[in-house]
Parts: structure tokens; sequence; C-alpha cells
């Protein structure tokens, strides 16, 4: 690219505009015999005296400043930056540019897994949430079986009727947690009957550690010592975790982009920084090591919070600059269809956006993608849901249940959200405690029981970056790219915005790009 045609771009950007595709073939062409950065000047000084401001700057429009003779019926009717929804945009090629990307010639290969989307069907019933627990502590019970140290595990029944002294293990589901003078108490359940644990105040720090960590509706193994009543003393603790296990690799240097919680339609969405990650995509923005990474990118996943919503939490309506939810994908859609054509998109749904709020959450119906599905191929799934890229799976994760760990769990907060991530990877669940800030659906089946651990677990929600390595699963938390609402300011969340982390699918190393 051409030291002039940076500035252009670099100009545009600071003034808060993008260009499109076909905006930037047109100055690419017209660098031999003008200035691209006059023609950019001059189509900003223009949209100045313009009423409503484009949201993108057009070909269109940068053609009719360097005409001398007044522009036609049809340009002047076509609203200014508005992109043509009926012409798809036309991909830039070597030939035009320097920068051609790798993963153009990589064939896609992407396979879903698990998705909810199609088998949900609770009535909200006495029977479905019965059958929902029972579900859940089956799967789990199944899960804990597996290792070696708890395979043998006693029914709470026949553990009752052991005689005092005797060690033996329990597997069970946390009803109740009590702490007090040092000590911890636990009412745990299985399917015939209940049991009362204590963690006593002279146990190892160790166990005091594990005990902390324990969530209503878990499911653990605890191995006790019977007492001379019902009462058992807790001597460890075993959670269902995650299991050394194989990991996948991509066979060649393939990216994918994680990222979530655009919240496009809220004063605080970043739209300036979305620009220039969209630009990035494209080879026009960055330093040629940023440049090398973006030829890579086969693929991005945003995991949830498309858009801001409506009536999502408390003064919503003072920080949406768009009320209403149809328009804010349609300007969502006009985002996302700028990333290149070969790179696949992969949405799933948060709290914010338009499906129900109960986990598990159905994928975004196509009534509020169709902008986008007009333009481009989009992967919409639902909320968990478990993928595949090149035989590396991923676990995408809105992850609202983060809320209840944070206010749940002593030593876990907003600051850390990998932390959090981690002690779902540990309960082989994503939402273990029931009546917090998560609404569950009572479904048939617990989708969302962990039973395949995955290689990579992608979530966002809290809006701040954090990543970790937990026994070969790569855990990130894909922050997001909205500024600190009122709302966020009195939990005392501080978000980082517009920085996103990109996975190599061949090694799993993570590198983190700012566009703030």
């Amino acid at each position: 690219m051409s030291e002039k045609l940076q500035k252009a771009i670099e100009t545009a950007i600071a003034a808060g505009y993008q260009l499109n595709r076909d905006a930037f073939e047109f100055l690419s062409m017209i660098t031999a015999t003008d200035d691209p950065t006059e023609v950019v000047s001059k189509a900003l000084q223009r949209i100045k005296e313009l009423e409503e401001k484009p949201f993108f700057i057009d070909r269109t429009f940068l053609e009719t400043l360097l005409k001398p003779s007044k522009p036609s019926e049809e340009t002047q009717n076509k609203p200014l930056g508005e992109l043509d929804e009926t012409q798809p945009e036309k991909q830039i090629t070597g030939t035009q540019s320097a920068f051609y990307p790798y993963a153009k010639d990589v064939k896609a290969d992407i396979n879903i897994v698990e998705d909810p989307t199609g088998k949900l069907n609770s009535n909200g019933s006495i029977e479905d949430y019965l059958q929902y627990f029972q579900d859940r502590f089956k799967r789990l019970e199944r899960l804990l079986r597996q290792r070696i140290d708890v395979k043998a595990a006693t029914p709470i029944a026949e553990a009752v009727k052991s005689p005092p002294k005797t060690k033996l293990k329990i597997i069970g589901i946390i009803t109740e947690k009590r702490e007090a003078k040092q000590q911890i108490m636990v009412t745990i359940e299985d399917l015939q009957t209940s049991a009362t644990v204590l963690v006593s105040h002279n146990a190892p720090e160790e166990l005091h550690k594990k005990a902390r960590l324990l969530l209503p509706d878990q499911v653990v193994c605890i191995a006790v010592a019977k007492t001379r009543s019902r009462l058992f003393l807790a001597e460890d603790i075993i959670f269902p975790e995650v299991g050394q296990k194989p990991q996948h690799r991509a066979t060649e240097p393939i990216y994918a982009v994680l990222t979530s919680d655009m919240h496009v339609g809220s004063n605080k969405f970043q739209k300036e920084a979305f620009k220039r990650f969209i630009l990035w995509l494209n080879g026009k923005y960055g330093n040629d090591e940023m440049k090398e990474i973006a030829g890579h990118v086969k693929y991005v996943l945003i995991a949830g919070d498309i858009v801001d919503g409506v009536g999502i939490y408390p003064n919503q309506a003072k920080e949406l600059v768009v009320k209403d939810i149809h328009k804010q994908y349609r300007f969502a859609s006009r985002l996302i269809e700028q990333i290149p054509d070969y790179v696949e998109v992969i949405v799933a749904p948060g709290n914010h956006d338009a499906p129900r709020q109960s986990l598990p959450q159905p994928a975004i119906a196509n009534d509020y993608l169709k902008t986008l599905q007009e333009t481009r191929k989009v992967y919409s799934v639902g909320n968990p849901c478990l993928l595949s890229l090149h035989k590396v799976e991923v676990l995408m994760y809105h992850g609202r249940s983060l809320d209840d760990i944070i206010a749940t769990v002593p030593g876990m907060d907003h600051e850390h959200p990998e932390k959090s991530m981690k002690l779902l990877l540990q309960s082989r669940h994503l939402a273990p405690v029931y009546g917090g800030k998560t609404m569950l659906s009572p479904e048939n089946r617990d989708y969302l029981v962990i039973e395949r651990v995955p290689d990579v677990f992608h979530a966002g929600h809290t809006h701040v970056l954090g990543y970790c390595n937990y026994r070969g699963v790569l855990i990130v938390n894909s922050g997001g790219w909205q500024e600190q609402t009122e709302y966020m300011q009195k939990l005392g969340l501080v978000p980082t915005p517009g920085k996103v982390p990109v996975v190599d699918l061949q090694t799993l190393e993570t590198t983190v790009l700012s566009f703030v």
C-alpha cells in the first residue's frame, strides 16, 4: 500500500469513518492522478454539511467529488455511505494491493459438534425441573466415576448405614452450604437421600481451599469419614475436572479471532476501534506484523451480545443511540459484512441478543440477521455451542453464569474472568448455580454439562480480556467493544474494549491486538 493511500485511510479513521471495499479500490486506482488524502478530506468536508451522517464512505460518494458535472438523480437519492445490499462488494486482489491473504487459499473446515438449537422443548413444569436436575446428576456422576479414584464411590443411603470411622466416598449435588467459625457445612444429595458433610476448622488448608470453591447445585465427590451420627467428616473434595487429553491441532497455520460483546446500538460501542479491526482483517490497517497475522485469519467467532438490545438493564434507554433491536442488527450487519468473504463468521447469542434469556439459547433467528445473510454466509449457532475448526474443538459460550461465580466464590472477580472460567471447567458445567442471575430452562437434557473437553474454551460477557491454559485447554475471555456504561460503573466493572485475541489453531498460541 502506498504512503499516500495509507495516509488517506488514517485521515478517514481519525474522523470516525470507514471506507468500504469499493471506496478503497477507487482510491487505489486514482493514486496515480490524484492525491487520495485530498479526496478523503473533501469527502469529510462534504459530510460535515450533511444533516444525516453516513455510516460508511462509499465509492459513489468519492466519485462525485472528482466529477465536475452534477451527480445523477439516482446518486442524489441514494443515502451517502449506505452499502448496496443487492451487489456484493468486490474483494481486493493481489494485483490491486500487496496484501494477499494466506487464508484465502485454505478451504474452510467447520463442523458443528453440539448445538441446542431446534432441540429445546421445556414447558417449565415441576416434572421438567425434576428431570433436568436428575439428568445433570446422572451425567456428572458418570463423568466422576470415569476417574479411577472415584469408580467405587458408595451411594449415600449405604454410606449412612456404615459403622463409625468408616472411610468412603460419596457423590452428590450440593443443596446447601453454610460457613461459621472457620467450619464449612454442606448438604449433599443423590437420587435417593441426602447427608451432611463437615469441613472442620482443623482440616488441612488445601481442603478448606477446595471447600470454598463449592457451589450450590454443583455435583462433586467427597471423601469422608463416618461419625456416630449421620454426619460425615470431609477428608477430600474431588471435582469432575478435565483430565489431560490429546490436543487437536490444525495441520496448517490458520488463525481464529475470538471476540464478543459488540453492543451495537449503545453510545458506548467503540465504533471507530471496530472499524479499525475490520480494516485490519482486510489488510488495510496496522504494521507488517499485524498484516501478516490478518492474512492467516480464517475464522471470526463472536460469542454473543452482538447488539445492546432494549430494556436489558436499568436506565439503558438513555445510553442507546438506536432504540429498535431490528435496526441494531442492521447496523451490526453493515459492519460484519465488511469482513472479507473468505473469512468464516460464526455468531452465537448473549443475554442482550434477540433469543430467549434462559440457557441454553437457540441461535439468533434469520429474521434479525436477514441483512447480513443477504450479503454473505454467516453461521448462526446456539449458546453454548461446541464446534470444530480444522479438528480443533472450540466450546463457545457467552458467559452469563460468570456473574454468579464471581458473586458466590471468594477470590473471584471481574478483572480475571479466566479464573471463573477455569472453575466451570473443573465443575464440568457451564452454569452450576441455579437461581442466581443466570436463568436456566429445565430441558429434559442438561445441555450445559461439559461432556467433551474442548481444546479452546471461549466466553465473553465480562467485557474484560483474560486468558490462560488449564490442563491443556486454552481458556479465553474475549473482552468486548463497549466502553464503561453507568451500570458497569455501579458494579465496579472496568472493561478492556478493543483488545482482540487471535488464536493460531496450529499451535494454540494467543496474540492480543489492540485497536483502541
